[in-house]
């Protein structure tokens, strides 16, 4: 099971009723938080899942109010006890932005470790059970979107590893991937697993136009939470200036990703009232919701 935070709204700046955007997920109590504007501890404060598990951040860009909250949380982590290191993931620029930001939080009772990922072609990361793909996007700063996925190991058949006579304190051995020698012969995972198994996947993009690379990019994605910058159709003159997104244009990615859930977010402070605009979006792909602050939902496996 996945858990899925989206922590905040908000574009541009923080308002009284609505945060700035950012994502927090957790899965086997790791944690991974996308984008960390300005005020972000606190309503992962509300939250409450906690702090001393959140292992890797990852940062789209460095407009202040997708990185302005940073500060704030490298020192929380530390008061709250955590000594390990800490992954940081971003664009080119990475450690220059962060080390910038440490100015103020010059002391940290733990390391970081910078992975500067590319802004021309996309680049996958392993770490632990999650795996964080990046695609390059079009805003007016380099900026790269997310998909994170936890993937699944075929079953274990005990019924093919009894006719290999594979002794039992083996077994957890292939159930991990690993090959093992028995009876003179390499016994590969594939001899005693099923056939695969559908995984969890979410993609998060925010700050760009649409382009064609997204709609591979978010492809069956479980879910899909994506910027609405505007939701009125006549400010399709300003996405386009500004290099963000109408409602309608995120929609129409998520329809040709055959994504299952589009979330909407990042929303412009101008936009009092989204609720209003909703329609543009349910015309191209109906499954579609609005963000609000601390929305959660839980991805089961099939």
């Amino acid at each position: 099971m996945l858990d899925v935070c989206l922590v905040g709204t908000g574009g541009m700046m923080p308002l009284p009723e609505r945060w700035l955007t950012a994502l927090l997920l957790r899965y086997n109590g790791k944690m991974i938080l996308v984008d960390c504007g300005e005020g972000t501890q606190i309503p992962l404060k509300m939250l409450g899942w906690g702090f001393k598990s959140l292992d890797i951040i990852c940062l789209t860009h460095y407009h202040g109010d997708h990185v302005a909250g940073l500060p704030g949380i490298l020192l929380t982590l530390g008061n709250a006890g955590r000594r390990e290191p800490l992954t940081i993931i971003g664009p080119p620029g990475l450690r220059r932005v962060v080390q910038g930001l440490r100015v103020i939080a010059p002391e940290l009772p733990y390391e970081i470790h910078y992975i500067e990922s590319s802004d021309q072609q996309p680049e996958t990361f392993q770490m632990g059970d999650f795996h964080i793909s990046t695609l390059p996007l079009e805003h007016t700063m380099p900026c790269v979107g997310y998909t994170i996925e936890i993937h699944r190991r075929p079953k274990f058949q005990p019924h093919k590893a009894e006719a290999y006579q594979i002794p039992k304190p083996l077994w957890k051995v292939l159930q991990q991937g690993e090959s093992i020698q028995w009876n003179g012969q390499e016994i590969a995972p594939s001899f005693v697993l099923g056939p695969p198994r559908k995984g969890l996947k979410i993609s998060y993009c925010t700050d760009t136009r649409p382009i064609p690379s997204l709609i591979e990019f978010i492809k069956n994605a479980d879910l899909f939470i994506c910027e609405g910058m505007y939701g009125d159709e006549d400010k399709r003159q300003k996405a386009i200036e500004y290099k963000h997104m109408l409602f309608s244009e995120a929609a129409q990615l998520a329809k040709e990703g055959q994504v299952q859930e589009l979330w909407l977010t990042h929303y412009s402070p101008s936009l009092t009232e989204p609720q209003q605009y909703l329609g543009n979006a349910q015309t191209y792909f109906p499954n579609v919701r609005l963000g609000n602050d601390l929305m959660t939902t839980s991805l089961l496996f099939e």
